[in-house]
């Protein structure tokens, strides 16, 4: 079922490309499928002791309902920020859908973490083509391993605003080998703390039942997961530089979703003016 909705979001961000009457009713179906698998994946992610996605899958829901209403209105601020997923899915689905493709690019991820663990002094064996092991741990690469999910996004927002030909040659040099280097050092950050177990600590919180897990969820849920955060907001601010409409965009979307926000909050009922 999520994997459907995944497939069902791609599509209608896909033809909401397409210029039309209607297109507008397939950006809020594109939308509420994301949300929705948000929702489906909160079992996995408590499961693994990952908070940081249940939180975005509350956030996304007045967020849905907000996106929704403006929508309905032919806002242009959320036309655009639909135009921005539609490019970041037409940039992932080849690789999430043609299983070639993405293991291909798993393949190379998989090999390129293994040569960089070796050069740092953590060689790693090959269990299967893309499994590795080391002290009697093992970490498997998977598609979400390889920065595309990431770089899809970053080079939606490069490309999905109005801007010239040299721009956007711009945001893909910036994006793309940035983030595919930094997510290798990533695999290699929490492949080496989670084989050297470095950190051991508050089984309660940290723990599944699996041995070592807790250095493996410190490392990747927690470490991993704010500095890509951080390094992303990074990236985007200097994305501003190089493309002023998407500092303009995204202000005009801050000032959106925070008035309506605090509309939601703060609803102004029973009051009169003087």
């Amino acid at each position: 079922m999520k994997d459907y909705l995944v497939l069902i979001s791609c599509i209608c961000f896909l033809v909401f490309l397409i210029p039309g009457r209607f297109r507008k009713y397939f950006a809020i179906g594109g939308w509420a499928c994301i949300v929705g698998y948000l929702f489906l994946e909160l079992p996995y992610y408590f499961s693994i002791n990952n908070f940081m996605y249940p939180a975005i899958a509350i956030l996304s829901a007045p967020f849905l309902y907000i996106t929704a209403k403006y929508l309905l209105r032919d806002d242009p601020r959320v036309i655009q920020l639909s135009t921005i997923a539609a490019v970041a899915f037409l940039i992932y689905a080849p690789f999430g859908y043609i299983p070639a493709l993405g293991d291909w690019l798993i393949a190379a991820v998989a090999d390129q973490t293994s040569a960089a663990l070796a050069a740092f002094g953590h060689p790693v064996n090959f269990s299967a083509w893309n499994m590795m092991e080391r002290n009697g741990f093992q970490t498997e690469i998977i598609l979400a391993c390889t920065g595309i999910q990431s770089i899809a996004i970053m080079l939606g927002v490069a490309w999905g605003v109005r801007s010239t030909a040299r721009q956007k040659i711009a945001g893909f040099l910036l994006v793309f080998p940035t983030i595919y280097v930094l997510n290798i050092v990533r695999n290699v950050f929490v492949i080496t703390a989670y084989t050297e177990q470095w950190f051991p600590y508050l089984s309660a919180i940290a723990g599944n039942g699996e041995m070592g897990y807790e250095s493996f969820f410190w490392a990747h849920n927690v470490m991993a997961e704010l500095g890509a955060l951080i390094f992303l907001v990074i990236l985007a601010y200097a994305l501003f530089m190089i493309l002023p409409e998407l500092g303009k965009l995204a202000d005009s979307l801050y000032r959106l979703y925070r008035g309506e926000v605090e509309r939601i909050i703060r609803p102004k009922t029973g009051r009169s003016k003087l």
